[in-house]
């Protein structure tokens, strides 16, 4: 079976997002001043081949762990659908 996830990486709340900063104080000279605390991840989606969804959830978390997180850093949550 073929499944899509769609993957969200965010950095964890206790650490300090430069970006989301930046963008936060963007919003403000915009006129936009009501946009707060603003934070910037990652989406990602990949294809997966899998005999089925039990093994293509694992196999996604698993590509999150060692390489799409910095757990140390980030969180990251997935949906997944069949295809």
């Amino acid at each position: 079976m073929k499944f899509i996830a769609e993957i969200d990486v965010m950095p964890l709340k206790e650490i300090l997002d430069p970006q989301g900063k930046a963008v936060t104080g963007s919003m403000k000279n915009l006129g936009l001043e009501e946009i707060q605390n603003v934070r910037i991840g990652k989406h990602i989606t990949l294809e997966i081949e899998a005999q089925d969804e039990a093994t293509a959830k694992q196999r996604v978390d698993e590509a999150c762990k060692k390489l799409l997180a910095n757990l140390i850093m980030e969180s990251y949550s997935f949906e997944l659908k069949a295809v």
